[in-house]
């Protein structure tokens, strides 16, 4: 069985969206959860996170910065992916808590909306703060003003706010109560984001797409460190974990285990 390509978007210089035909896959999907694929039989196994699904088809977006990520945004309409495993990792737990702060940066901004459309149709005030470092990697702006209030943050200045995307949650926080907030990012920002809410005192969720190999628990290739001492796995505990207990210093160096080998990967 072969998942074929239906649709594919240049969303800016640096990403890409695959619109793929899988209906079981789609059928069961939820918000936070994310698949796994592979583009040829003896192709590196890579996970990208759900950003958007209807009946027939799931909505891969993705920056190509590795092999595989290359192969696969090389791909047109009309070819098909080998293999698509899914949907994986549990989903986002979506209630009606109140008000809702949903941050993105960079890629993450397209996992964060399926998360914004749950949250909106639970019943929630939601807020969506997302930032790049310039306007024209900025994407998707007007699919997220059906669902939520909307903070553009831009380093540059170019659109919207200028700064950082917690720039823009402290500005929330300082302007209302805020309920709950999930970050989607670079570890880095996601860091920085659960700092910011800690002193707060506000609940925290983060999205951490690790180095992933089968996906289901058995590799043990994405390790979480919790300052608890404790070891997770995000495929299988996760891929959300509480921002405030995450090993952020220990998961930020292990993240760079194969940074050498991914350079040698790109493009020049």
């Amino acid at each position: 069985m072969t998942f074929p390509i239906v649709e594919k978007e240049t969303l800016n210089e640096g990403t890409v969206l695959l619109r793929v035909k899988a209906p079981r896959i789609a059928a069961h999907a939820q918000a936070g959860q994310f698949v796994v694929l592979r583009i040829r039989e003896k192709g590196e196994r890579i996970p990208l996170t759900l950003a958007d699904w209807d009946e027939e088809t799931i909505t891969l977006v993705f920056q190509p910065v590795g092999k595989t990520t290359q192969d696969l945004a090389k791909m047109l309409p009309g070819g098909s992916i080998r293999d698509v495993l899914g949907p994986l990792g549990n989903p986002a737990e979506i209630s009606k808590v109140g008000t809702v702060v949903l941050v993105g940066g960079g890629l993450g901004i397209a996992p964060l909306f399926p998360q914004a459309r749950a949250f909106k149709e639970a019943g929630n005030r939601v807020v969506c703060v997302i930032g790049v470092r310039t306007k024209g990697l900025l994407f998707w702006e007007d699919r997220f003003k059906g669902y939520a209030e909307l903070v553009v943050c831009t380093e540059d200045g170019s659109h919207g706010m200028k700064g950082l995307v917690t720039d823009g949650l402290k500005r929330v926080m300082r302007e209302r109560k805020v309920d709950r907030v999930v970050a989607i990012g670079p570890p880095v920002m996601m860091k920085f984001v659960s700092l910011a809410t800690r002193e707060a005192m506000i609940p925290t969720v983060v999205s951490i797409n690790s180095i992933m190999v089968d996906g289901i628990g058995m590799c043990g290739g994405c390790r979480v460190p919790l300052t608890t001492k404790e070891i997770r796995f995000s495929c299988a505990d996760g891929p959300e974990f509480d921002g405030h207990i995450v090993d952020w210093d220990a998961l930020l160096v292990r993240n760079r285990m194969y940074e050498d080998e991914e350079k040698a990967c790109r493009c020049t």
